[in-house]
């Protein structure tokens, strides 16, 4: 993989991962820094002006993101306009070059900037019409590759304290951006699921001795009913639990904290697995239906814990549709109390999730 680090007209750095050990990115972002126009992708605030705030909820115990600049960023805009394109024919976007395979850039409306984090973009692909589903699996490794490597630069960056590295695709979960694209988070704080999940693994080990991500996954595997696939690597489970209509969750077989710690091989059969599982999500509702909303989300063990060891690496993938032309909307109990009702039996999810298999 060959990595070049590069700055936009505004300050902002940007990244381009490559395959190739011999590709030449010299382009220059020709945009004026406080340009406006349309297609220019410089709209709104220059992102030395975008000023994020976290503020804790002493009730709770978590923490809030206010972040009034992002009220003015990009949203919906044309394909002929998308400031995920590569600039070509005339018009500039955030990518410089005419062409990239991965790009990762200071997002310039970030919810977190300055004192209190760091956001950034992730583009998979120049074609405005794919998704992450279409990529090859080399170009899939190489996404991976750019995680982990952003994951190992910002978790050096001062008062980082947890990496957060995710895509959401369709506009029913809030996407702005039709372009294949992910984001990842640089917290100033350890988010409150985490917290939840660190509670639970501690009192589990206290009661019993052992690791509660690692009896998770083997229970599942043990039982069976809610397993999708596996790979001598990976194993991907309906949780038993399941909060969302289809949701699930993908392990490495080895427990390791973060993206840093996977073997070779784990980042060999991560793109065979995890496009499968995608394209899975995409043939779940039947052949006619759009394609498959969804959030794709890695969880990663804080950088400061001192049993950071005890936390297991795995992603998260859900979708908020429960059947064809329905979504799950969070209701009162839900949004009010945090209580969920799933709509859909987890067994009969993974069952589903297996008959639309795409390999052997």
């Amino acid at each position: 993989m060959r990595k070049t680090v590069t700055r936009l007209a505004d300050g902002r750095e940007l990244l381009y991962y490559d395959r190739r050990d011999d590709i030449v990115r010299e382009a220059v972002d020709r945009r004026s820094p406080d340009s406006s126009g349309p297609g220019q992708g410089l709209a709104g605030p220059p992102a030395g002006a975008a000023v994020s705030e976290v503020r804790h909820d002493p009730l709770l115990g978590d923490a809030v993101i206010v972040a009034a600049h992002r009220q003015g960023r990009t949203h919906h805009p044309p394909a002929g306009e998308c400031p995920l394109c590569p600039s070509r024919d005339g018009r500039l976007s955030e990518i410089p070059d005419r062409d990239y395979e991965v790009v990762v850039f200071e997002n310039r409306f970030p919810s977190l900037s300055g004192d209190t984090g760091r956001c950034e973009v992730v583009c998979f692909t120049p074609d405005h019409h794919a998704s992450f589903a279409d990529l090859s699996e080399d170009r899939a490794a190489l996404v991976l590759a750019a995680w982990t490597d952003r994951t190992s630069a910002l978790a050096e960056l001062p008062g980082v304290r947890q990496v957060f590295c995710f895509e959401n695709r369709g506009a029913e979960v809030g996407v702005t951006l039709a372009h294949p694209h992910g984001q990842i988070y640089a917290y100033p704080f350890v988010t409150p699921r985490t917290a939840l999940m660190q509670r639970a693994v501690a009192a589990h080990l206290a009661a019993t001795g052992r690791n509660l991500f690692d009896d998770t996954v083997e229970r599942e595997l043990a039982d069976g009913a809610r397993v999708v696939l596996k790979g001598a690597h990976w194993v991907a489970f309906v949780p038993y639990a399941a909060h969302w209509p289809y949701e699930v969750h993908l392990y490495p077989r080895r427990r390791v904290p973060d993206l840093r710690g996977l073997s070779d091989g784990a980042c060999t059969e991560f793109p065979q697995i995890y496009l499968e599982l995608l394209r899975r999500f995409d043939r779940v509702f039947g052949p006619d239906a759009p394609p498959t909303p969804y959030v794709a989300a890695w969880h990663q063990a804080p950088y400061d814990d001192e049993r950071r060891g005890d936390f297991a690496l795995h992603l998260e993938l859900f979708t908020v549709r429960r059947s064809p032309g329905k979504l799950k909307f969070l209701a009162g109990s839900e949004s009010g109390m945090s209580v969920f009702t799933n709509d859909v039996r987890p067994e009969a999810a993974a069952e589903r999730l297996r008959e639309v298999a795409t390999t052997t």
